[in-house]
């Protein structure tokens, strides 16, 4: 099966290709705002906390929305929507938010970043209720377990936006238990849930190999596994049980090996050769790196607070590592596909991506 659905000779030029030409800018312009942090950030203040917000609240945040939605009707084989307003709506109030919280975080304006955090949840509570719309409305499918990832991970990061919103006004003793609990739901919910969700027929797919038996039912065993765990750590740094905490961590790590057992099966089918599955690779093994470290600075922590001053050691492994080369791998595939044209137009852009 392929998660992109057939490609036309032309289909560059039709309504969907433009869609996806215009939604995958999105992405690529706060990558590049990122870039322009990297090369002025002495001049700017709280430059990591703008470079952090516009990676995953920027660009993983509007890539989650178009890919999941893209995602949601390839699995369940909705037929293609007549107009593109819905999802344009949504994606212009997640905007509008994400600009206004930057100006709020790194600006004299909090009240401007609390109004662009509720426009950020509204954007994501629609995606959401689309999300369980087309659920209820779509006749059993095989692949449906993608779509409970991508619900899991939308509840997610509705969980942590409010708290987000509220550190930008509130800094009390409260905020290192916050802080915690802010980084791990939106890093291990809204991005790692989405992304265990999607390689299930996305990793075979760009292998150019079938999906290997037993690989639904571990997608299946691994959600309860990663939601659990995600619970528990989320109760546990904000009752700061750091032991809890970790236990925590090692359920999202299991349900990681439980999905990179039959992705691995898939390799040694088709060995990776391009640029995207090397990265999505590499990404896995970024992310176990990442849960590690997690998962000791808080069990050798003094602290919440101590644990939050050394969050930083995590970031790195999990925002370059893991989010990062997930995102930029899986576009450099799925927008030449999206785009289409015919399968040697796409051969071709995907090589000169590679």
């Amino acid at each position: 099966m392929s998660a992109i659905g057939p490609e036309t000779p032309g289909s560059a030029r039709t309504g969907r290709a433009g869609w996806h030409r215009r939604a995958g800018l999105l992405p690529l312009a706060y990558l590049a705002g990122i870039v322009v942090v990297g090369i002025a950030h002495p001049f700017l203040p709280a430059w990591r906390w703008l470079a952090v917000h516009l990676l995953l609240l920027g660009a993983v945040s509007n890539a989650i929305l178009v890919w999941s939605a893209h995602f949601t009707a390839a699995v369940l084989r909705i037929p293609a929507p007549t107009n593109r307003r819905g999802e344009t709506a949504r994606l212009a109030l997640l905007n509008l938010g994400v600009v206004a919280v930057l100006a709020g975080g790194v600006g004299p304006w909090p009240w401007t970043g609390v109004a662009g955090a509720v426009a950020v949840f509204a954007a994501v509570a629609a995606h959401l209720g689309w999300l369980a719309g087309r659920l209820r409305a779509a006749l059993p499918s095989r692949f449906a377990v993608t779509v409970h990832y991508y619900v899991a991970a939308t509840v997610s990061v509705l969980a942590g936006i409010p708290v987000g919103a509220w550190m930008l006004v509130v800094d009390d003793a409260a905020r290192p238990r916050l802080v915690l609990f802010h980084a791990h739901v939106n890093l291990l919910g809204w991005v790692t849930l989405t992304v265990l969700g999607t390689v299930l027929t996305l990793w075979p797919t760009i292998l150019r190999t079938r999906i290997v038996d037993g690989a639904v039912a571990a997608a299946r065993a691994a959600l309860p596994l990663a939601v659990a765990g995600l619970a528990l750590l989320a109760v546990a740094v904000l009752a700061w049980w750091p032991a809890l905490a970790v236990a925590g961590l090692a359920l999202v790590a299991a349900a990681v090996v439980v999905t990179a057992r039959p992705a691995v099966q898939a390799a040694r089918q088709k060995p990776p050769a391009s640029f995207a599955a090397w990265s999505i690779a590499a990404g896995a093994v970024w992310l176990l790196v990442a849960l590690a470290v997690d998962a000791a600075i808080l069990v050798t922590a003094g602290g919440p607070d101590h644990a939050a001053d050394r969050f930083g050691g995590v970031l790195v492994p999990l925002l370059a590592g893991f989010a990062a080369q997930t995102l930029i791998g899986a576009l450099s595939y799925l927008l030449p596909m999206a785009l289409g044209g015919g399968p040697g137009r796409v051969r071709a852009a995907i090589g000169r991506l590679d």
